[in-house]
């Protein structure tokens, strides 16, 4: 699969920008700040329905604009679809395929896939919990797009339940009349069937995701692994499949009501989980120098590409400024492993940044132009 032609209208900094691309390597260059993060952003976009910059969309919307458009022409085999995404913020995001009536934004996924390397990728092994969880969820969606109906429905339980509680706290702090919290049973049920389904595929991903970081951080520096994948739950217990799981979460619920109802927030669930990185018997977080730590990085992106490889479909490979923060042996690494990609695409602030093994297309960015050398 690949991406034949970019169109952007009110993009970030882009007016409007159209951009062929071709299978193999193409390599975006120009000075910081002239939009090269700007295009391949988009391509992710159309994957995961969010950016890896930012977490709303009104930043990516050109100043003074309404909405901002990507439009993308997209080939698998003999296959080609032209995939659209209306982006306005403060109202819904509109979507279409092919040109047909409106769908759905979540109708889109699984047209393009992108494994995306960028400096932010350091925050999986130096950050939050939420960035980890992330990087799960999002994989978990390109491997099954019907995820992405489960990940929301998640939410929006979620979200409710948090309203529900915040509520009675509030009424306890103030001395009021204790609420009637009979619907908080329908919440835990809601919440426990939608956690279950998404936790069984978290484990069932870290399964498969294990092996190939494992190899993938061998290859990237020889000798400094292994590395293991440990999920740990805010929910006590070992279960593995969807009905025990979600007697799992019930129980918990059941558990910590007392305290939630005291602090007024879900405490309990998928969204207060953590992804353990481990570098041989040691977390990586706070023992990993920086340098294990971008190879550890790298590895469960590499890890992600490998495994969407092998179930078909090879996603578009984006290296979004990477290179620059890696020193000359992970840089020479990374690169001859990338390079076979069906489609690579690379932003640099100068050629020499690009591996001599990365040869390909290139286009200068500079000033709101892209163009093709």
């Amino acid at each position: 699969m690949h991406v034949t032609h970019l169109s952007l209208a009110d993009f970030r900094s882009y007016t409007r920008v159209e951009v062929p691309l071709d299978p193999g390597v193409t390599a975006f260059v120009g000075p910081n700040g002239q939009g090269k993060t700007n295009l391949v952003e988009a391509v992710g976009y159309l994957a995961t329905l969010g950016s890896h910059r930012v977490s709303s969309d009104a930043p990516l919307v050109r100043m003074g604009a309404e909405r901002a458009v990507i439009r993308a022409q997209v080939r698998q085999g003999e296959r080609r679809q032209l995939v659209e995404l209306e982006l306005n913020p403060g109202r819904a995001n509109r979507a279409r395929i092919n040109r047909s009536s409106q769908v759905r934004p979540r109708d889109v996924l699984g047209i393009v896939r992108t494994v995306l390397f960028a400096p932010e990728d350091l925050a999986l092994v130096k950050g939050d919990p939420g960035e980890r969880r992330r990087f799960l969820d999002e994989l978990i969606t390109a491997r099954s797009p019907r995820m992405a109906g489960v990940r929301s429905d998640y939410d929006r339980v979620l979200k409710q339940r948090n309203t529900l509680l915040k509520s009675a706290a509030l009424a306890r702090r103030h001395g009021g009349r204790s609420m009637d919290l009979s619907t908080l049973d329908v919440w835990d049920q809601h919440l426990a069937r939608a956690g279950a389904e998404l936790l069984a595929q978290r484990l069932d991903l870290i399964a498969a995701v294990q092996p190939l970081a494992d190899k993938a951080y061998e290859q990237l520096a020889p000798g400094g692994g292994p590395v293991a994948l440990e999920y740990k739950p805010s929910a006590p217990g070992d279960a593995h499949t969807r009905e025990a799981l979600f007697e799992q979460l019930t129980a918990a619920l059941v558990e910590v009501r007392k305290q939630e109802i005291e602090r007024g927030v879900t405490l309990v669930g998928p969204h207060r989980d953590d992804l353990l990185l481990k570098l041989g018997e040691l977390p990586a977080k706070g023992y990993a120098s920086h340098g294990e730590s971008w190879s550890y990085a790298l590895a469960l992106r590499l890890a992600s590409y490998d495994l969407l490889r092998a179930e078909g479909n090879e996603p578009v490979l984006v290296l979004d400024d990477v290179f620059a923060e890696l020193d000359t042996r992970r840089r020479e690494r990374l690169a001859e492993l990338v390079a076979p990609g069906e489609q690579v695409l690379v932003t640099a602030a100068v050629d020499d940044d690009v591996p001599h093994v990365l040869a390909g297309a290139r286009y200068t960015v500079s000033g709101g132009t892209v163009e093709r050398v």
